[in-house]
């Protein structure tokens, strides 16, 4: 009974690991400043991917988790809105009351070719009946050689507070061979929300 209880467990684990394709591979945050998510008013979503339609989804993705208080930038920045003014992006979003911002950028997107080998057995030659001198006739067999592909995408994602016009979090994350755009953000989003927990820096209340 415990070695199957045993077995489930590093089933469960192996299973979890591999269904876990992002990860965080450094960040920082100020140490002085908690986010309490309760307090704040209104939080601007930017997503910054090499299309618009992807930074689109990625944006709607993040405010899912902001319990209604992101604000997406491409419904807040209208069309004849000069997006290339810093002073002008400034005073607009602390006029309209922002607490802070939050960005995610692809930084990098990488291929990886990987190379498997195939397999070669060779079967017994031991046997002295009809079926093992059948067999000597196909002592080996083997799996084809194939190359895989993987990618690997790099996303930075940064938190800002408005009021104080400065950076807070910062980390960057890799996602494996994501399935779309929806899932990647939705994979970073998690295990950075669980790494600013772990820190401290947010909080509920």
């Amino acid at each position: 009974m415990k070695k199957s209880i045993y077995y489930l467990c590093l089933i469960a684990v192996i299973v979890a690991a591999s269904c876990s394709s992002t990860k965080i591979t450094s960040s920082w945050r100020d140490t002085n400043k908690t986010l309490i998510i309760n307090n704040l008013n209104k939080v601007l979503v930017v997503a910054l991917f090499k299309n618009e339609a992807d930074s689109r989804k990625a944006e709607d993705q993040m405010t899912g988790y902001l319990n209604g208080k992101g604000v997406v930038s491409y419904n807040y920045f209208k069309s004849k809105f000069d997006k290339t003014n810093e002073d002008a992006i400034q005073q607009k979003i602390k006029a309209d009351g922002f607490d802070g911002a939050i960005t995610m950028r692809l930084v990098d997107m990488e291929k990886e070719k990987i190379y498997t080998p195939g397999n070669m057995n060779t079967y017994p030659l031991y046997y002295r009946n009809f079926s093992g001198y059948y067999h000597r006739s196909f002592n080996y067999y083997s799996d084809p050689n194939y190359y895989t592909t993987t990618k690997i995408y790099t996303v930075e994602v940064n938190v800002y507070s408005i009021k104080e016009d400065k950076i807070i979090w910062t980390g960057l994350t890799e996602t494996t061979d994501p399935k779309g755009v929806r899932k990647m953000t939705e994979q970073i989003t998690k295990v950075v929300y669980r790494r600013m927990r772990k820190e401290g820096f947010v909080s509920s209340k």
